[in-house]
């Protein structure tokens, strides 16, 4: 099969598409035929040498695509369905990848639009449950208008909190069609943020990194309040909990998304697609910021649309 790899650590020029022997599913597994890869930044972080140090590496996490090759005691689907999920070993920018935690693809989507879910979907949820967030609570988003964020948003709304999120002013429309309260990040943003909740909020989640942990405290009353999924020195330094899939994934999201799809509760749009080809001017585009959203690998036949 062919699959995205490199070598060395640099710039996307490292990026190959190179040949591979084809994977096969372990127990509780299934292989798909992969029609789209989400591309995430983690990805450039790998890449460049910042997170793995063994070399060669393939790239890609999240997948969606048609199965064709079931693993040992797997009966809740069959060769032939389409479905989305998590490939473990990080090869799913391939042709062919083995998903250890799948879901069917929601019956509205396209595989594009499905590849995008499971990264966002999964660490959303994770921070909320981390939070204890439920009904009634107010919880602060800082970054809450890229795909995580906005995961978050939406999966907390559905909750019946009441959620405020930080954004550049030109995102605050796209908050609000959340069910978001926006606010400008910057300077001024606790002020801001307690003129909408003058006693501050109940929870505070940090997708963004900006080195904003201090003000979350203050506004969430304590550092037990506030979970970071990006700034992993400040959450040591600020004694906050740093979430990563590493202490155990919410795997339940993947199975109950689609329902929230389906009722029109839930949306994650995919910004740009690449074929596997593009796999480097992908990385450009992520790098550079010209694209907001999701970036998705189209791969093989019958991608399907992004909805």
């Amino acid at each position: 099969m062919k699959a995205v790899r490199f070598q060395t650590f640099g710039g996307p020029e490292v990026l190959e598409i190179v040949d591979l022997p084809d994977p096969h599913p372990g127990p509780g597994e299934v292989r798909i035929a992969v029609r789209a890869a989400g591309i995430n930044p983690s990805d450039w972080k790998k890449r460049r040498g910042l997170m793995d140090e063994e070399l060669p590496q393939t790239l890609g996490h999240e997948a969606a695509g048609v199965v064709d090759e079931l693993g040992e005691g797997v009966a809740d689907v069959a060769v032939g369905d389409r479905v989305f999920g998590f490939c473990t070993e990080g090869a799913a920018q391939a042709e062919l990848a083995v998903l250890s935690h799948y879901a069917p693809v929601p019956p509205s989507l396209g595989f594009p639009a499905a590849a995008a879910l499971p990264a966002a979907v999964e660490t959303a949820t994770r921070a909320l449950d981390r939070l204890g967030v439920t009904s009634g609570g107010t919880l602060l988003i800082s970054g809450a208008s890229g795909s995580v964020g906005s995961a978050a948003v939406q999966l907390a709304v559905v909750r019946g909190a009441r959620v405020i999120g930080t954004s550049g002013p030109g995102r605050h429309a796209y908050l609000r069609a959340l069910g978001a309260e926006p606010v400008s990040y910057g300077e001024g943003l606790t002020e801001r943020v307690r003129a909408l909740a003058p006693d501050g909020v109940d929870t505070a989640l940090d997708v963004a990194g900006s080195g904003i942990l201090p003000e979350l405290i203050d506004l969430a009353g304590g550092s037990e309040h506030v979970v970071t999924i990006t700034d992993f020195r400040g959450a040591q330094e600020h004694g906050v909990a740093f979430s990563s899939g590493d202490s155990g994934r919410a795997v339940h999201a993947l199975a109950e998304i689609g329902e929230l799809i389906e009722s029109a509760r839930f949306s994650l749009p995919v910004a740009r697609t690449f074929p596997l080809s593009g796999i480097a001017e992908a990385h450009r585009a992520g790098e550079e910021g010209r694209v907001r959203g999701k970036l998705v690998l189209v791969v093989g036949p019958s991608a399907g649309g992004s909805r």
